[in-house]
């Protein structure tokens, strides 16, 4: 290898790195399969009926997912919601956000 290579594969091998950790992406679809017990409050494409409980749909994922990643880790405070995700992996918490995030949320007609 020469020294003028050296320095470009470097940046290369960090970014193969990175990547390959990207490489299970959000499946919507199995989301969609995992969102039975959310329906419940959230309703089943994410638009509550109810003011008690939020309309998730067409939230940003990476919003979604990090709350439900915080009811994981009991940095956000709900008992039930920490109750629905013990039990679930990243990877379904991932694909449920991505679900809830290809959802149509609620439109307002003026």
């Amino acid at each position: 290898m020469s020294a003028q290579t050296r320095p470009c594969l470097v940046p290369l091998v960090v970014l193969g790195l990175f990547c390959g950790g990207l490489a299970h992406g959000a499946d919507p679809l199995k989301g969609k399969e995992k969102s039975t017990v959310c329906a419940a409050c959230h309703g089943a494409d994410g638009n509550s009926q109810t003011p008690e409980f939020p309309r998730i749909a067409g939230q940003h994922e990476d919003y979604l997912l990090r709350a439900l990643l915080d009811y994981k880790r009991g940095d956000r405070k709900n008992p039930i919601m920490a109750a629905q995700v013990e039990n679930l992996e990243k990877q379904d918490l991932a694909d449920l956000a991505a679900w809830y995030a290809s959802q149509s949320g609620l439109v307002l007609k003026r």
